[in-house]
């Protein structure tokens, strides 16, 4: 049995949800998310609860029941209150800024490291050395903080790069002489 499936979400007030043609579609303050519903779980909503349920005992629609749970627990989430992740830039005269459409980093390369702002992201540098990025979709803010992540990776001698707020880098020892 599903730890995660069987807890019923409960959608908070102002988020609408609807369940149309396989798919789910949930609806907020802060936009609207949509998701395919898998054939092997039946999810129902009713009384501000979605509900979701394996539709046999096959070990495919027990994996699919905690999973889709999880997902739309995640655009409830999404469109009522949003994610929001912080990067921080070691290093010096490591710094980012946002310029126009496209977020500019200095990471120490020979030139700037240019970053399209995809669609449904909010990306915010209070100071150079601080990125902020926030959206409705859980997926596409976290994909975003990767994909900046991996330009500069943190590295374990002086510590320089991108990394997540509070994350703690793996310190080794320089060579000795």
């Amino acid at each position: 049995m599903s730890r995660v499936g069987k807890y019923p979400v409960v959608v908070p007030q102002g988020v609408s949800i609807t369940i149309v043609d396989g798919f789910l579609s949930a609806k907020g303050k802060l936009g609207e998310l949509k998701m395919p519903l898998s054939e092997r779980v039946e999810t129902v909503f009713e009384d501000g609860k979605v509900t979701v349920t394996p539709r046999n005992k096959e070990a495919a629609s027990r994996m699919m029941w905690g999973t889709t749970r999880a997902n739309v627990a995640n655009m409830v989430q999404g469109v009522s209150q949003g994610y929001a992740k912080t990067l921080e830039i070691n290093g010096t005269g490591f710094r980012a800024a946002v310029q126009g459409s496209n977020l500019v980093m200095n990471l120490g390369f020979s030139h700037d490291v240019v970053y399209p702002v995809p669609q449904g992201i909010k990306i915010t540098c209070e100071k150079p050395t601080s990125i902020k990025v926030e959206g409705i979709d859980k997926r596409l803010v976290g994909q975003v903080c990767a994909e900046l992540r991996a330009f500069r990776p943190p590295e374990p001698y002086k510590g320089k790069g991108v990394k997540f707020e509070g994350e703690a880098i793996r310190r080794k020892e320089g060579k000795k002489k």
